[in-house]
């Protein structure tokens, strides 16, 4: 079937079809060339013989009758008959044909065509059915009558025929040989279309296999001219196509590759839509904002895996239907980001939309540490020192009279003066750690039993308040390395801090994992979760989340800080994750090789 579809079979098959109808029409005009070629050289051969046995008996008185018939007989050929009529009553059938075979004299005498020959002397020719009445009704005859110009034959003639059957037989040897001649020249034909479709058609191919290449991206395949035709010159044009297609993807690729490093190398994420609201492109920046407007929509409840925040949805479809750059910002997990977004024109139509995502979060957390760091630190201070101030004055003023008032009042004093140097000690570490003055001693440590250790110290405290406290540990037989003292102190405070924000009842976990790159350790809980506002600030000095600043469940709003700049220390992250009602999960990361 493939065959029949290729180029080289409707060549070939237009080709024999061709030379097939040609063949057709010469061998039917030949062979009807040839029958009356035959016809007419029969009718020539037997008129010519019956003139010249008309002649030889003219020539001849009766005495001589004898002698004349035996040259008439000598004059016929084995198929051939005579009927020499001297008047109606006297006439002489040549010895070659059998009784049978013989024309009857009354059919030529009764016959209108042929009596012609006796009334008017003239030579005549028909072509008749054999009337001899021996069954060969069907065979034709060709008669020819001659009159006999002889004073002493007043109404003589002779008659020369001969069956067409002979002729035909002639006719179909002939036919036989232009059957043949034209079957052969169809095998030739069919042979020689194939050999040139195949020589026009092997071209083709090459050039059809290069373009299969070059569609692969094989810009420098080439196609060999092996002809300076038609095809060659297309050969030529095939080649210069393939080297003007590997200049321009080439020079393609270079403007993609700058376009990429261009966007990737940006601090603000790129984002590009079509119409339909399809991101085409994004950078590195504007995967990440992709990325936690995923986990707030999970945590929303939608679980489309390509669902993008309302609010840059509702900006993208506002720039798209005023034809107006629109700016917005979004927050969502403690972040920030100023979102503008301007329309892409496909000459005179928008065809989409391109939107620039900067995240705006540290300049909003130092407009909001600005604002509160002097009413943190205020506040920090003044509690202790107020109480100090109070105390010193009542014992000074002699509102404490017995010497037990005066202790208790000077332990208040003891125990605020140890929160302020406790306080100013944090400060001091925090400054030295952010420094980069921090020293690590790291040695190898069997994760297991040292976590389980860590969360020993706080079951006491979580029985009291109702709470499961509990580990998970993928790797606890496994060692690895860091400073002990001061992840001890990171999951310290974190623990801690799950333990004052969770309700009775609740639980917490402490998960850890380890791979190639380096340890994870998760510590989750069931509280109240942190506002979203107040994510980006978790980690900063002084930050608490309560904020009542509660004496009796806050701390000094320092312990995060110092965490963070541990885990700095040693190279690797630490992160949070929380949702008002269901509850927060602090992780952090630590480097096989932080050295």
């Amino acid at each position: 079937m493939m065959f029949w579809r290729s180029v080289v079979g409707k060549l070939w098959i237009t080709i024999l079809l061709l030379v097939s109808f040609v063949l057709f029409i010469l061998t039917v005009l030949l062979l009807e060339f040839f029958e009356n070629y035959h016809v007419n050289e029969t009718r020539s051969d037997l008129t010519n013989t019956a003139l010249k046995i008309s002649k030889i008996l003219s020539e001849h008185n009766s005495d001589e009758m004898p002698i004349s018939l035996e040259i008439t007989w000598e004059l016929i050929d084995d198929v051939t008959g005579v009927v020499v009529i001297e008047d109606y009553d006297t006439y002489y059938y040549s010895p070659n044909i059998q009784e049978s075979g013989r024309l009857p004299v009354s059919y030529i005498l009764n016959d209108k065509q042929l009596s012609r020959v006796f009334e008017e002397n003239q030579t005549i020719d028909k072509v008749s059915f054999s009337p001899s009445g021996d069954g060969n009704g069907d065979t034709q005859y060709l008669i020819i009558g001659a009159p006999i110009q002889n004073g002493e034959w007043e109404n003589g003639a002779v008659f020369v025929y001969q069956s067409l059957k002979v002729m035909k037989e002639t006719t179909q040897q002939t036919t036989k040989f232009i059957l043949l001649a034209a079957g052969v020249a169809i095998v030739l034909t069919t042979i020689f279309a194939f050999f040139l479709s195949t020589r026009i058609t092997a071209p083709l191919r090459k050039m059809r296999e290069a373009a299969f290449e070059v569609a692969r991206g094989k810009f420098d395949t080439k196609v060999p001219i092996l002809t300076h035709d038609e095809i060659g010159e297309l050969a030529t044009a095939f080649n210069q196509m393939g080297r003007q297609l590997k200049f321009n993807m080439n020079a393609l690729s270079q403007e993609k590759e700058q376009l990429a490093s261009i966007l990737s190398s940006m601090a603000d994420g790129v984002i590009t839509f079509n119409r339909d609201g399809t991101i085409l492109i994004t950078n590195p920046p504007a995967e990440q904002f992709l990325s936690y407007g995923d986990y707030d929509q999970h945590k929303k409840g939608v679980n489309e895996a390509d669902s993008l925040p309302a609010e840059l949805m509702e900006l993208f479809q506002l720039s798209v239907s005023t034809e107006k750059e629109q700016i917005g910002e979004i927050a969502f997990q403690g972040r920030t980001w100023v979102i503008i977004v301007s329309p892409l024109y496909n000459k005179k139509a928008i065809r989409g939309a391109v939107a620039v995502v900067r995240d705006m979060t540290e300049e909003r957390k130092l407009d909001k540490l600005r604002e509160d760091f002097i009413a943190n630190v205020s506040h920090e201070l003044r509690t202790p020192i107020s109480m100090m101030q109070g105390y010193s004055e009542a014992i000074v003023d002699g509102i404490a009279e017995t010497d037990d008032e005066k202790r208790d009042m000077a332990r208040v004093i003891y125990d605020e003066s140890l929160r302020m140097g406790r306080l100013v000690n944090e400060l001091l570490d925090l400054a030295r750690m952010e420094s980069s003055h921090i020293l690590l001693s790291a040695e190898p440590v069997e994760i297991g039993p040292y976590i389980n250790r860590i969360i020993h110290k706080f079951q006491g405290l979580a029985k009291d308040n109702g709470i499961e406290l509990y580990a998970e540990l993928e790797d606890k037989d496994e060692s690895f390395k860091f400073d002990p003292d001061r992840i001890e102190q990171v999951l310290t405070n974190l623990i801690d801090n799950a333990i004052r924000h969770v309700p009775a009842a609740g639980h917490v976990t402490v998960k850890q994992r380890m791979d190639e790159w380096g340890l994870v350790i998760e510590v989750s809980d069931t509280g109240e979760g942190i506002p979203e506002e107040d994510l980006p600030f978790v980690f900063e000095r002084f930050y608490k989340a309560d904020k009542a600043r509660t004496r009796g469940r806050a701390g000094t709003g320092l312990g995060l800080a110092i965490a963070k700049n541990i885990i700095e220390a040693h190279k690797g992250y630490i992160s949070v994750k929380s949702k008002l009602g269901q509850g927060t999960t602090f992780s952090f990361f630590i480097p096989r090789n932080f050295d």
